[in-house]
């Protein structure tokens, strides 16, 4: 018999699934979107498509319909504070990789992440240009399309592995580990914790502000899978915030967390450039 988490997570997959057709409509793979898709900038560096609405606007009727007592967090809602008064609390980006879906570039995803008592308890990270689905509950491990998947069992921080941010590189922010680690650059954060938590990478971080949608779901996954996430300095990530935003995010395999946090720790903070 299925657990209560796990029943969660299956209501999460199936609503991921059917915002495939919305988000794919637009989708041109190696193209711009075409103006249907109504980009729009929110701000600075901050796209905003027709699509990431019609696909937060379907997660927050279909989950909330569902779990009527569950509270909302998402990218693109107006925040409402009641949901800190939520022991259940939905943590959604609707397209998280929003410019790399309006550039043609199949690294983008729907990251839906259920918290309970500010810990993320069922996750599901879904790519649907690659039909992709990552999924996790608590105790119970993680999986890519129904198949278990588990990190890396690397241990040597030399030449591991390592997802950077498309954006941060181009600031030059990775500069400094170019000849210590194989770099890789990628938009989505949460595709990214979901590629570590397979174990295709060792290991991302970001030093720049992040808001709990874009890494909840992603946190989970790679928990389940096997490996640690945590705050720049070590701690422990607490959800459903009155200021849902955090200065870092580092996730790896596991046995290279403590060094690359060593590592990290003269590193400084970037700047929140939105």
């Amino acid at each position: 018999m299925p657990s209560a988490y796990e029943i969660e997570c299956q209501l999460m997959t199936q609503a991921a699934q059917q915002c495939h057709d919305t988000i794919m409509q637009h989708f041109r793979l190696g193209q711009t979107v075409g103006e249907g898709a109504n980009v729009q900038d929110k701000g600075i560096n901050n796209p905003l498509t027709a699509a990431d609405l019609a696909v937060d606007g379907y997660l927050h009727d279909t989950l909330l319909t569902a779990r009527p007592d569950y509270g909302w967090l998402s990218e693109e809602t107006v925040d409402n504070p009641s949901r800190l008064k939520n022991q259940r609390v939905w943590v959604v980006d609707p397209i998280d990789g929003t410019k790399e879906f309006i550039a043609g570039i199949p690294q983008f995803a729907i990251s839906i992440g259920l918290v309970d008592n500010g810990q993320p308890v069922a996750a599901v990270v879904y790519n649907p240009a690659l039909q992709e689905m990552f999924s996790a509950h608590l105790g119970g491990g993680a999986q890519l399309n129904g198949t278990p998947i588990h990190t890396s069992t690397r241990t040597s921080l030399q030449g591991a592995r390592c997802l950077a941010s498309r954006s941060e590189t181009k600031r030059g922010e990775w500069d400094s580990f170019t000849s210590e680690l194989q770099l890789t650059t990628m938009g989505s954060i949460a595709y990214k914790l979901a590629l570590v938590a397979m174990g295709r990478y060792d290991m991302t971080f970001t030093l720049t502000p992040k808001n709990e949608w874009d890494f909840c779901a992603g946190h989970l996954l790679v928990t389940e899978a096997g490996g640690a996430i945590s705050h720049k300095e070590g701690s422990p990530f607490i959800y459903n915030q009155a200021q849902p935003k955090t200065r870092s995010v580092v996730a790896t395999n596991g046995p290279l967390h403590e060094p690359l946090l060593n590592r990290l720790r003269d590193v400084p903070l970037g700047r929140d450039r939105r």
